[in-house]
């Protein structure tokens, strides 16, 4: 089962003009086998603020309508950092306070034994998760 990061759902939301390796492994595996992170929901909230900031309203609605649909199609398959996580990430930001929100995805990942799956896979590394870039 898969933890899926911000930059890779983001790129399966191009549909057609996404990544081919995107696409190859979204067409791999059960819909029922992927799952997000509450913090990427955080980014893509966050991202559509910031577009809306600019001034693009008609952009930032149709990131407001999609990230709608994906809160509502992962409903049961959005993780939660919990006291269990917080535990986890501790441990792996004392050595590199580096990438504090790539880090809570790893400590959700290695809670629930899921593979993060990420075009950033440097941000992961060394922090004992399996990992996966369909970008490559």
């Amino acid at each position: 089962m898969y933890l899926v990061d911000t930059n890779v759902i983001s790129e399966a939301r191009k549909g057609r003009r996404a990544n081919p390796g995107v696409r190859a492994f979204w067409k791999s595996v059960k819909q029922s086998d992927i799952f997000l992170a509450v913090q990427t929901i955080g980014e893509i909230r966050r991202g559509l603020e910031m577009i809306r900031r600019r001034g693009d309203g008609d952009q930032a609605r149709r990131l407001e309508d999609w990230l709608a649909l994906l809160v509502q199609d992962y409903a049961d398959r959005i993780l939660c950092f919990d006291l269990d996580c917080a535990q986890v990430w501790g441990r792996l930001m004392a050595p590199n306070p580096q990438h504090p929100i790539d880090k809570q995805i790893a400590a959700i990942a290695l809670i629930h034994d899921l593979i993060v799956v990420s075009r950033n896979t440097d941000d992961f590394s060394g922090l004992g998760v399996r990992l996966a870039n369909p970008f490559v």
